[in-house]
């Protein structure tokens, strides 16, 4: 298979470098926000060490809050052991040219210890690689896709900053779901980010309007699920650095504002062997033709949602987005076809797929997809059943289990759950644990717009 335009080889960046048409080369790791952070080099000088060697960054970066902050009660790295070094490796599979940044070329890195030169294993792509490498036990590769929402604001991301994040002007006024007219015009970032992706690396399949104002779709095509997740990771940053070269601004969160439409990451997965899809067979499942192992990937998938929940829904703002009528699941049901469920099966044949709805576009990918495929393997290991198809509005059956309700519960889920200790291990669900909680901390402590409004006259 041909490489994607604009993926680089060694041999191919030292040409690039030589002729001074490449002279920065970004070289990062996503945090636990799923945050891209790292170093610019001087590219010859990555060609001529960093390359082969590796650079370090300090370790306090998966145990800061979003502002940058050392959080103490985390036993990976403290003040008590002095904030010290870890090992960035960069993965070569992933070089490339970032088109929409001035002559840079930017790669992914493994995070290591500093000692034995092991996976760390709270890094979010080192959780991920746990799970691939009990897939490829089995004889098994994941293939995964998602499809990201954003909303465009006319503001620029200082101007949204300095006015409070209120009053932001989107850039459209009606909703827009598959409108052709309102997507022209905004085709002049979403056809720029389209452009640059294709060429740098990430194949693009399409992008739409969606179901708010100024909100958007792109979809990138189907991958190796490490790929897939490095793609979306790369994805919003470009997104974001577009949008802010254009003197625009772009949010993945979960829900901007209360009376407009959640932005979904919605997450697609199969198995394969031997080049083919191990979900397909000649077996009659609730008017699916599939194999065994799509049947107990699917019931390990639903059975362990509730309990993963943060790396699906991995902030306090996640949790809005899960309404009635809102196009996110509120219940744990699986359907053919039908986008109130949280497991929507599509496809046939070589394309048959689970569809997971739950993920917001705020998700960590690389916590989504091992959340996704740990559950999966689980089902099969257990030969799991799923419970009955669900025909009709998921959203009106009461009877179902509900997805966590918030960010707490969710927590408490996570740190209480024996399969996540069992599949992540007991000091990365310590680790999250932690995290998430002190996210749900500063939250409690926050004064909100809300109850401005609604305490400082009348109260």
């Amino acid at each position: 298979m041909t490489a994607p335009q604009g993926l680089l080889t060694s041999s191919e960046l030292a040409e690039l470098v030589a002729a001074e048409t490449i002279d920065t080369v970004l070289v990062a790791f996503t945090d636990l926000y799923g945050r891209l952070v790292g170093k610019r080099f001087d590219a010859s000088f990555f060609v001529e060490q960093i390359e082969k060697s590796g650079t370090h960054a300090c370790d306090y970066l998966l145990t800061v809050d979003m502002e940058m902050t050392p959080v103490a009660g985390y036993h990976f790295s403290n003040w008590e052991r002095g904030y010290g070094d870890f090992h960035l490796v960069p993965d070569l599979s992933t070089l490339r040219i970032a088109t929409w940044l001035d002559r840079t070329a930017m790669v992914l890195c493994d995070v290591q210890d500093e000692s034995a030169h092991a996976l760390v294993s709270i890094a979010p792509r080192s959780l991920l690689r746990k799970q691939i490498e009990q897939a490829e036990k089995l004889g098994y590769a994941a293939k995964a896709g998602s499809e990201l929402e954003y909303f465009i604001f006319e503001n620029s991301y200082r101007d949204a900053a300095e006015g409070g994040y209120a009053s932001l002007k989107p850039a459209g006024w009606y909703i827009e779901d598959y409108h052709t007219l309102q997507g022209t015009r905004e085709e002049s970032f979403n056809g720029a980010v389209r452009r640059h992706l294709s060429r740098s690396g990430i194949p693009v399949e399409c992008t739409k309007g969606e179901w708010g104002l100024g909100q958007h779709e792109l979809n990138v095509r189907y991958a190796d699920i490490l790929a897939m997740a490095d793609n979306q990771g790369i994805y919003k940053q470009c997104v974001k650095e577009v949008a802010d070269a254009q003197g625009i601004s772009v949010t993945f969160m979960a829900k901007y504002s209360h009376d407009h439409a959640g932005s979904s990451c919605h997450i697609h997965l199969s198995l394969w062997k031997d080049g083919k899809n191990a979900f397909a067979g000649d077996q009659e499942f609730a008017g699916i033709q599939c194999s065994d192992l799509f049947r107990w990937f699917l019931a390990g998938w639903m059975a362990h949602a509730a309990e993963l929940m943060v790396c699906y829904a991995p902030t306090v703002n996640s949790y809005k987005r899960y309404q009635s009528g809102s196009w996110a699941p509120t219940r744990l049901a699986w359907c053919r076809d039908n986008r109130t469920a949280g497991f929507r099966v599509v496809g046939n044949g070589p394309s048959l797929r689970i569809e997971c709805r739950i993920p917001g576009a705020d998700c960590n990918p690389y916590l989504a997809y091992a959340a996704a495929l740990a559950s999966g393997l689980d089902g099969i290991a257990n030969k799991t059943e799923p419970p009955a198809i669900f025909e009709g509005d998921v959203y009106t059956a009461e009877e179902l289990e509900h997805v966590p309700r918030t960010l707490e519960e969710a927590t408490h889920n996570f740190e209480n759950s024996e399969f996540a200790k069992a599949a992540f291990g007991a000091e990365v669900v310590e680790h999250y644990a932690h995290f998430f909680r002190t996210e749900v901390d500063d939250y409690h402590k926050a004064v909100t717009d809300w109850e401005r409004q609604r305490y400082f006259e009348r109260i």
